[in-house]
């Protein structure tokens, strides 16, 4: 008897909390989210603004038109606020009292492409997704044929040069010219070739070396180009639209003119014997000895090779 009272008992506190649970799961169903019941938080460290807290409302109010708890589909929205081109990641859920919380995190962009026309932007993942009407990040600006595989690698490269003084204070764009990449100066109009994306810190300070070194001495307008792509050397090109160069350039132009021709000499060019002129004598008696001919000397004539010119090495500077 008492065994049957304890499952009666259980059975009939089952059906009460059943009842209870169904029906706070109606009342709870049927509440509003209203826009003080929405929390919209954006969780990125750097601050973007691709998209606002507007925009997210306007979504949730789409794809739940009633406005009631029981009718949103949490999955689905959280589906389509991924879907965005500038959003990175976003959770989407619900409190007991109703409240309806979505964490956002936006992609950062670390540089700006100018491909083929086309202008995008490029996060820390090597994600392109597309530029703002409303809103322009500022980041560093590529140019050039640019591959997919390269995007991440230039990533790392541009927030190397942003977390370098010297680089952030000396590089304000990439470009990528016939397979080789370029940074662009911020001081003169050189730039400074690094070839491929491959031992960028090692390039970097190669070029510290030479602008500490050297080229603080010089006008910031005296060269065309910097290259640091070669190991343990750097080569300069001169600017040819820089007055000062103008004597250098007709000086280099001058030895190159002045620069003597080696005349080589064939195997078939014998040298010829000298001639002699063989003189007759009527010889008048027997006893007489005929005069010997002396024949003149051959004289042989030394050439003076010109000495050719060593040519002239480029200057190098070693890196420590």
């Amino acid at each position: 008897m008492k065994n049957k009272y304890r499952i009666l008992k259980i059975a009939v506190t089952v059906i009460i909390l059943g009842f209870l649970l169904s029906f706070s799961l109606k009342k709870f169903s049927g509440q509003k989210i209203t826009d003080n019941k929405i929390s919209v938080k954006m969780s990125e460290k750097t601050p973007v603004y691709f998209i606002d807290e507007k925009d997210i409302r306007e979504i949730v109010k789409k794809e739940n038109p009633s406005g009631k708890v029981g009718e949103l589909n949490i999955p689905a929205l959280e589906k389509k606020i991924n879907a965005l081109p500038a959003v990175d990641s976003a959770n989407v859920y619900l409190n007991l009292n109703g409240k309806l919380n979505l964490d956002i995190r936006q992609r950062v962009p670390v540089f700006r492409l100018n491909k083929n026309g086309q202008d995008f932007y490029v996060d820390e993942k090597g994600i392109e997704f597309p530029i703002s009407k409303t809103y322009s990040h500022p980041c560093m600006l590529v140019t050039g044929d640019v591959q997919k595989d390269e995007y991440k690698k230039l990533a790392e490269l541009v927030e190397k040069i942003d977390k370098d003084d010297f680089s952030k204070k000396y590089f304000i764009g990439i470009s990528k010219d016939n397979g080789d990449y370029n940074l662009l100066t911020s001081e003169g109009n050189y730039k400074v070739e690094i070839g491929d994306l491959d031992n960028i810190e090692f390039k970097v300070k190669g070029f510290k070396t030479f602008v500490e070194k050297y080229l603080v001495y010089q006008d910031p307008e005296k060269y065309n180009m910097v290259s640091v792509k070669y190991q343990n050397q750097i080569v300069t090109t001169l600017n040819p639209y820089f007055k000062e160069n103008d004597s250098i350039l007709k000086a280099s132009h001058k030895d190159l003119a002045k620069a003597p021709v080696i005349a080589v000499k064939r195997n078939d060019d014998k040298p010829r014997p000298a001639e002699v002129k063989k003189t007759t004598k009527k010889i008048t008696s027997s006893s007489s000895k005929p005069k010997t001919v002396a024949k003149p000397k051959e004289t042989k004539k030394t050439e003076k090779k010109p000495t050719a010119e060593k040519p002239r090495t480029k200057a190098k500077v070693k890196i420590e």
